[in-house]
């Protein structure tokens, strides 16, 4: 093993260092910008790409030379974001979408109009995510937090596979946390409906349930062309952290990583010509990581079937499926 592979397994196996900035200078010395290829004639969508990790993504695909669609809520913050990416990579093939995820009815309408004019989908980024400090819900009735992070991908990811297949290969990639590793699933109280509401332990549970689908999908589409992978970007300086953890934010600001570093393994996953697991894997730094750190977060096969059909359920029937009668 080289001596970068010794440090990233250190600093893998110290869990909060490889999180930092210095842990991402440390492992990028063994990569190469050749190892990022170009992406000319390759369609891209980003959710939640108008700041942060999204934004950063956005702006990487788009000097490989992809085509950049953007999916925001707000149309002035997506020309905005439109406008500094295009100045930021040469590439003038920078489109805005709109479309709240946490609204189910939305993001049908959005998907039906994206697949009747889109002629290719090479690369979809979930990314776009909540934290909240008090208990809300959804267009649909559902809290806020799991609508946006879970079913708001879910439903994407499934109404827009077709899509994804005809533009075979092609790649879904899931931007999850490393809170997630605190977490296990709650398949019995996906909502936080029986409990005192916490913001960061909602965040962090549907984090760890995007990983779980990352690999429920994998399975699911293994046969089709189109590739699954979750990441975590590491402690990235973004918007979201400064409004949602500010306490956080003060006290490890000098070792947080800018939105570019915690974007590096999104773009990268989407352009690196193979890839091992070749679906299903969790990534950090360009390297499969460990999905469980704690014993006590490990899940159950049938928690994980219930979790897909409540999934499933809710997605399909909107308001009239709302919390509490499921999940």
């Amino acid at each position: 093993m080289s001596g970068i592979g010794i440090a990233d397994r250190v600093l893998d196996c110290s869990v909060i260092a490889g999180y930092t900035s210095v842990g991402y200078r440390i492992r990028d010395r063994a990569w190469d910008a050749g190892d990022l290829t170009s992406m000319d004639g390759r369609v891209v969508l980003v959710t939640g790409a108008t700041s942060g990790i999204g934004r950063a993504a956005a702006e990487g695909f788009a000097k490989l030379g992809a085509a950049v669609r953007i999916l925001a809520r707000d149309p002035r913050r997506g020309e905005l974001a439109r406008d500094e990416i295009v100045e930021h990579s040469g590439n003038g093939d920078v489109e805005v979408e709109l479309c709240d995820l946490s609204d189910l009815a939305a993001i049908r309408a959005f998907a039906a109009r994206f697949s009747a004019r889109a002629t290719r989908l090479d690369v979809l980024v979930n990314n776009a995510g909540v934290l909240t400090g008090e208990r809300s819900l959804s267009p649909d009735g559902i809290e806020l937090t799991f609508a946006t992070n879970v079913l708001g991908p879910f439903l994407l990811t499934n109404t827009l596979s077709e899509l994804l297949e005809r533009s075979a290969p092609s790649r879904v990639i899931n931007v999850s946390s490393g809170g997630m590793y605190t977490q296990r699933l709650h398949v019995e109280d996906l909502q936080m409906a029986g409990q005192e509401f916490d913001g960061a332990v909602a965040y962090a549970r549907t984090k760890r349930i995007e990983v779980i689908l990352t690999e429920m999908w994998a399975q699911r589409l293994k046969d089709t062309g189109v590739v699954v992978h979750a990441m975590h970007p590491g402690w990235v300086d973004t918007p979201g952290l400064r409004s949602s953890l500010p306490a956080f934010r003060r006290l490890m600001r000098p070792l947080l990583r800018d939105a570019e570093q915690g974007a590096d393994t999104v773009v990268w996953l989407a352009t690196a010509p193979r890839l091992d697991p070749p679906t299903g894997g969790f990534w950090h730094d360009r390297e499969p990581r460990p999905q469980h750190r704690l014993p006590s977060t490990q899940e159950g096969e049938a928690d994980r079937r219930r979790l897909w059909a409540t999934c499933e359920l809710l997605t399909t029937l909107g308001r009239r499926s709302a919390e509490p009668a499921v999940g």
